[in-house]
C-alpha cells in the first residue's frame, strides 16, 4: 500500500511498488472506476481498449444520421419561433 498526496493540479504520484507490482509504465494508459466511496484504478492494455471500441456503434446512429437528427431539431425550433 502506498500514499500519496494530491498536487495543486491534482496530479498524483504513482508509488514505485504499486508501479512495479502492477507493471504501470511511462505512457499507459489508466482507468478510473468509481464503486461507492471507493475508486480503483485499472491499467489499460492497448488491445483491450481497441477491442472495447470496435463494438461501440454497432447498433446506433451514423454520425451523418446524428447530424441529420440534430440540424431537423434545429429547423423545428425556429419553426416553431417564426423564423
Amino acid at each position: 500500500m502506498g500514499i500519496a498526496k494530491v498536487t495543486r493540479n491534482y496530479q498524483v504520484t504513482i508509488p514505485r511498488d504499486i508501479r512495479e507490482m502492477k507493471g504501470i509504465r511511462i505512457g499507459d494508459t489508466l482507468v478510473f472506476v468509481l464503486e461507492g466511496e471507493r475508486v480503483e484504478v485499472l491499467k489499460r492494455k492497448r488491445e483491450e481498449m481497441i477491442k472495447e471500441a470496435a463494438g461501440i456503434w454497432k447498433g446506433k446512429e451514423t454520425g451523418l444520421e446524428y447530424v441529420k437528427k440534430i440540424r431537423g431539431e434545429s429547423e423545428k425550433r425556429l419553426k416553431r419561433l417564426g423564423l
